[in-house]
């Protein structure tokens, strides 16, 4: 088995079910029930009809749709070990990811979710293991680094890390490029003429937070403007934190002119406290998020946003299980990817003439 078999550059890209979904008018998990024919689904024969139609213009390959993939037993099978997935749309993302280059290489891949668990984890790692994987990949939601149990280091397979890392540099890994990222979203804001921008962070305990702070705080020096700390309001990620955030903001004696929110949802709630306030965006305030949710496009105005790319993290994850990459045989350098900015409508020039700010007596939700 060659689970990590590297894809030329100019192969072109394997068509996908998200694909066929955009082509068709309908959901990825409506595109699957078709092309497998699940039973006990009631979709519609249009629906179905259109499925087809848009696999067969884009030529799609799929494992059931076309010629399945067979294997015999537990070969070409790789473990996806993940820490939370019932809550965390990043984890479905990264999977799928992982999904789609585990079987352009002819694997299927076996996903269990650990909760970090002192006694359940090893039991899942073991579980995966012993029913003969040929490689594992290990997820955490939050990126961080991992002290890993030593049964890892005598894992007789190749072994990646996805969103973490450890500090002995003892596995292949990619995490997200999180101070890149703060950085081109205030530049973003900086190149549009703002100099008085303000971020609301998440939790800054968590490294994605501290990353995308240095980020910002790299932007404004580099453009020479001073960092002044009352412009930086510590949120949770949530958007009733995006809105409280938002009111501090605005009470200031000089308001920001810009708002960077560190994730879209507290952007949702920045959002909804300058529509109390009277303000408009971008007329009177511009608005950049984090995480490129799918909310953020249906947005009023549609949100500037960065990708978080789990997706791509998850395809690098396959692509680089090589039997060279066992645990502990050598150092790896922590592979970061980028998170491009989507430019949207939620950004523009500063105003001219500062706007009245009508200030609202409703709290937070």
């Amino acid at each position: 088995m060659k689970p990590a078999r590297n894809r030329k550059a100019s192969r072109p890209e394997r068509v996908t079910m998200m694909d066929i979904a955009k082509a068709a008018g309908c959901s990825q998990a409506a595109v699957s029930f078709v092309l497998n024919n699940t039973p006990g689904t009631r979709i519609s024969q249009l629906t179905r009809e259109r499925v087809f139609e848009a696999a067969r213009a884009l030529g799609y390959m799929g494992a059931t749709y076309a010629t399945p993939t067979s294997y015999s037993g537990l070969d070409n099978v790789i473990g996806f070990a993940v820490d939370q997935l019932a809550t965390s749309p990043e984890a479905i993302v990264a999977i799928e990811g992982a999904r789609q280059a585990s079987w352009n290489a002819g694997n299927v891949l076996l996903v269990t979710q650990t909760l970090s668990d002192p006694v359940m984890e090893p039991k899942a790692i073991n579980a995966l293991t012993s029913g003969g994987i040929s490689a594992l990949i290990y997820m955490t939601i939050y990126t961080r680094e991992v002290e890993l149990p030593a049964y890892f280091y005598k894992l007789n397979i190749p072994t990646v890390l996805l969103n973490c890392y450890t500090a002995d540099y003892a596995f292949p890994c990619v995490v997200p490029s999180e101070i890149a990222g703060g950085q081109s979203s205030t530049r973003h804001l900086i190149a549009h003429g703002h100099h008085r921008i303000a971020t609301i962070t998440g939790e800054i305990w968590m490294q994605a937070a501290q990353d995308r702070l240095t980020g910002y705080r790299r932007a404004l020096a580099t453009a020479d403007i001073p960092f002044d700390p009352e412009l930086v309001i510590e949120g949770d990620w949530s958007a009733s934190a995006g809105y409280a955030a938002t009111m501090k903001l605005l009470a200031l004696k000089e308001p920001p002119t810009a708002i960077f929110c560190q994730n879209d949802r507290t952007a949702i709630g920045c959002y909804e406290a300058l529509k109390d306030a009277g303000l408009r965006i971008p007329q009177d305030m511009s608005v950049v998020g984090y995480d490129d949710e799918d909310i953020s496009r249906h947005l009023v105005p549609p949100l500037t946003t960065s990708v978080l790319p789990h997706l791509a993290m998850g395809q690098w994850s396959i692509e680089h299980l090589n039997p060279e990459s066992l645990p502990g045989k050598k150092r790896y350098p922590i592979t970061k990817l980028e998170c491009s900015l989507v430019k949207r409508h939620s950004v523009a020039g500063p105003p001219v003439k500062r706007p009245k700010i009508h200030h609202s007596e409703q709290n937070a939700q």
